[in-house]
């Protein structure tokens, strides 16, 4: 049996990145800045929209993103989910093997359907939006989960985005009892401000009696407590969690240790693209968790991390680039 540092559970979605103008976005009539669902039909129409602008494809979801950075750093990791039995799911395990990160999927066991994939348009500002047609990963449940190996690592990953599907928010809930049960830490990603404002009932169902760890950035912190004041948000995230990360953009982070907050200045880059930035920070502060590092150290890592990703277009780093980060 493999031990793993991270066990990740979520939607499994090839990205499909664009570079566009926020007025290309009102034209079709997409809301910038947030991540919006969408349905089959509308999934095509906009990737028949945009089939004439450079695309740049890879394995993705938030959880991947984040065992993915793991796995860079050179932790071991593991990524439960689900993808069709189709070309593009077929890249989508392909693409994940080639990043180190063990799976439940095999290439033998995929059902029919359509992989699910995340149009994201990066705008001049930087900004990022996503529409996200989830096919086959909607579908997420209890079944694409592996007991043992949850039992077998330090920590347990939920990607917030599950709370959209009752059967991933059951696979959720479901993998933080086997988690718990096997003395395994539980952690979860807020994900997005739209999973906040639409499904806060079902993330707080997620959250249970309170978990180990919190990733959130401002706005979800805010949202989901129910207040303007950073103060007040860290105050209501120690009700749920007896650590926890927010993320604030250019004024860096703060990380509760469970007895004190830990201040983590924010590194000054140009970004271009933010896409990833959070899943990016998740990875290293996780692996700065597993790994020995001190609450500063691995939230140090995990800021410059985050800062190399907003710099570039893209949610992740080369594995090279990310082994660089440890030695500065």
């Amino acid at each position: 049996m493999n031990r793993y540092h991270v066990y990740a559970i979520g939607n499994a979605l090839v990205d499909m990145e664009f570079e566009v103008s926020a007025d290309l976005l009102s034209n079709f009539k997409i809301d910038k800045g947030v991540m919006t669902l969408i349905d089959e039909d509308r999934h095509h129409e906009l990737v028949d929209a945009f089939v004439k602008y450079e695309v740049k494809k890879a394995s993705g979801g938030s959880s991947a993103n984040t065992a993915i950075a793991v796995s860079q750093f050179g932790g071991k990791s593991f990524y439960s989910c689900r993808v069709a039995d189709d070309e593009t799911g077929l890249f989508y395990l392909d693409d994940l093997q080639r990043c180190g990160v063990d799976t439940n999927v095999r290439a033998e066991n995929r059902l029919d359907g359509v992989t699910g994939k995340c149009l994201v348009f990066v705008t001049p500002d930087a900004d990022r939006t996503m529409n996200t047609h989830l096919g086959i990963s909607a579908d997420f449940s209890t079944s694409d989960l592996v007991p043992e190996s949850i039992a077998a690592s330090d920590y347990l990953y939920i990607e917030g985005y599950l709370v959209a599907s009752s059967p991933g928010k059951a696979a959720a809930i479901e993998a933080r009892e086997i988690a718990r049960q096997a003395g395994v830490q539980t952690s979860l990603s807020l994900s997005d401000p739209n999973m906040v404002e639409f499904f806060k009932p079902g993330l707080l169902e997620m959250i249970g009696s309170g978990l180990d760890f919190i990733f959130a950035n401002e706005s979800e912190a805010l949202k989901l407590a129910g207040t303007e004041d950073i103060d007040g948000a860290i105050e209501y995230l120690k009700t749920l969690a007896g650590q926890f990360a927010i993320t604030r953009g250019a004024q860096g982070s703060v990380i509760f240790d469970g007895r004190s907050i830990v201040e983590i200045p924010g590194v000054s880059v140009t970004a271009i693209d933010t896409v990833g930035a959070g899943d990016m920070y998740a990875g290293a502060l996780l692996y700065g968790m597993t790994h020995g590092m001190s609450f500063k150290a691995a939230g140090n890592l995990a800021s410059r991390a985050a800062a190399r990703v907003v710099s570039s277009f893209g949610p992740r780093l080369e594995p090279d680039e990310t082994q660089s980060l440890l030695a500065a």
